[in-house]
């Protein structure tokens, strides 16, 4: 029996599925690259991520880790964790041209913009969270120790921790730039967004709450941030999403 040629239906289905197979080869060789360096680097970087802790931590406190393999464990997230973000504008490029044959020409311009401010906010979000809300957080853990009560933080929570919270600001901070976007494609506007800001304000405290240690100024210091985001998201899409025609405005 021979074999039925693939219809013309099929053909485009399978051509993206090559084309999806080969980007993410591409992302997964430049994660794999930046992993190399990353972990070649990896004391300097573990050194790093342990100040904002180490300068905090009471005398005759230390770090410890119970199992054999929790040290090389470790050194292995943050060198993923860095490869990510060192990997990330060649992830986004990837991203990118993967659904630009859907976009329009005049869409297809942003790419450049798209990948450099995705960088830039994910990039900024992790040193808010480095420089103005990690020592607050730590300093409230430690101010638990007393006479009788020596921190002896363990490794693996410590840094999972760390690590969770670059991540998670530096997602966060990628809020302006998803607004842009989705605003230039007018699926939100600003009216939209300040009819919700009740509810906004509302999640925002809720995930605070979640993502943070349990006392209020830990809350605050994220929940704050967070707000402007939606805000500077709010003017955003106002100037430069899409217009809104004047008969969806009333």
């Amino acid at each position: 029996m021979t074999k039925q040629p693939l219809t013309d239906e099929k053909q485009p289905f399978f051509s993206h599925l090559k084309e999806l197979r080969d980007r993410l080869i591409v992302c997964f060789i430049a994660l794999a690259i930046a992993f190399v360096f990353a972990y070649y680097f990896k004391e300097k970087v573990f050194s790093f991520l342990m100040q904002p802790f180490i300068k905090v931590m009471p005398e005759k406190s230390s770090f410890i880790f119970t199992y054999v393999t929790e040290a090389f464990i470790t050194y292995f997230k943050i060198s993923f964790v860095v490869a990510i973000f060192i990997s990330s504008p060649i992830i986004l490029y990837q991203f990118w041209m993967f659904i630009a044959p859907g976009l329009y020409e005049k869409e297809k311009k942003y790419v450049i913009p798209f990948i450099f401010f995705g960088s830039l906010c994910f990039v900024s979000g992790a040193l808010f969270c480095y420089y103005i809300i990690m020592p607050v957080i730590y300093k409230f853990f430690v101010s638990y120790a007393g006479n009788f009560i020596i921190p002896m933080p363990d490794l693996k929570g410590y840094m999972n921790l760390t690590l969770k919270l670059l991540i998670i600001f530096g997602l966060i901070f990628e809020l302006p730039l998803v607004a842009f976007y989705l605003g230039k494609a007018g699926i939100i506007n600003h009216r939209m967004l300040s009819t919700k800001r009740r509810y906004a304000i509302l999640a925002i405290f809720i995930l605070s709450a979640i993502i943070t240690p349990p006392d209020i100024s830990s809350q605050i210091l994220m929940a704050l941030p967070m707000w402007g985001l939606y805000e500077l998201s709010i003017i955003i899409t106002r100037f430069l999403g899409k217009k809104v025609p004047i008969d969806e405005k009333a």
